[in-house]
């Protein structure tokens, strides 16, 4: 894939991806001692949806403005509110103009004692994140390899907190290195909540990384996948996938909320469909 955020701010992948980090950032506040988000492949940290990067493909319309006009259930609709908040904060009433990615949205949620690591190579969304974050003295930003930080921050000094993993799949073998990236990780912090997102083009890649992960020894994995149009179109992206290491307990039950009521919004022409498994741990399958 030759990504560049900009062009699929705030798409299927998007919602699903920072919904489930939103569950998790919620999970770390209801403890009041303090926690860390690293972010390695931060991206700009806010997308202008009407700028002309977000405009041409226009990916956002089939991702985050289908959900912000569907009426979600009760239950759906609070698990999606820590999300869906800070989107309303950024926007003028019923506009849709501004999409956070995921630091500003780990941002919204930062209390005084925690702290958000925002790392970025690629020099002008570098630049951008900086700028989006500046002043605020929780956050760091670093212009560094994504790969290079998740070696070199982990484990944070406050214990409890969430990796987010989310590389722009340019290279032949980021599948492999997300693998081994976690597993090196995992060994110097084994407590921690690491969230993997990867692409879904095809089954031959994330199959292969769950294989990878089930023999890498870590004993709880959760994944989460959603796809928005069946595996026969080869065209485009038709899915999205979560490795969720040491997931909140509560997680897997939010899960199953939110999962299928994603693909129901979210899917082409009716074809959204989900999956939901253990790859390691006292469930796994």
């Amino acid at each position: 894939m030759n990504y560049r955020h900009a062009f699929h701010a705030g798409n299927f992948a998007d919602v699903f991806k920072h919904a489930v980090l939103c569950r998790i950032i919620a999970y770390l506040r209801e403890k009041p001692a303090a926690y860390r988000v690293i972010d390695t492949h931060a991206g700009a940290g806010l997308y202008d949806l009407a700028g002309s990067e977000a405009s041409r493909g226009g990916e956002w319309r089939q991702g985050i403005a289908l959900l912000l006009a569907a009426q979600p259930d009760p239950a759906a609709a609070a698990l999606l509110a820590p999300f869906l908040d800070v989107i309303a904060a950024l926007n003028a009433p019923g506009q849709l103009k501004i999409y956070p990615g995921s630091p500003a949205l780990a941002r919204a949620w930062l209390r005084p004692q925690d702290r958000l690591i925002a790392c970025e190579i690629e020099p002008k969304a570098a630049q951008a994140l900086t700028a989006n974050l500046r002043g605020d003295v929780r956050i760091k930003t670093l212009r560094i390899d994504g790969w290079t930080a998740l070696e070199a921050y982990v484990p944070p000094v406050e214990r409890r907190g969430v990796v987010l993993v989310d590389p722009p799949f340019e290279a032949d073998d980021d599948f492999t290195r997300l693998a081994n990236g976690l597993a090196a990780a995992h060994r110097k912090w084994a407590t921690g909540i690491y969230a993997l997102w990867y692409p879904i083009k095809s089954r031959a890649e994330p199959d292969a990384l769950a294989k990878n992960l089930q023999r890498s020894g870590i004993t709880r994995i959760l994944r989460a996948e959603l796809t928005v149009a069946p595996p026969d179109d080869v065209t485009r992206l038709i899915g999205s996938g979560l490795i969720l290491v040491n997931p909140p307990w509560t997680l897997e039950k939010e899960l199953k909320i939110l999962l299928p009521m994603l693909a129901g919004i979210m899917g082409r022409d009716g074809k959204g469909g989900f999956r939901l498994d253990w790859l390691a741990g006292e469930r796994a399958r």
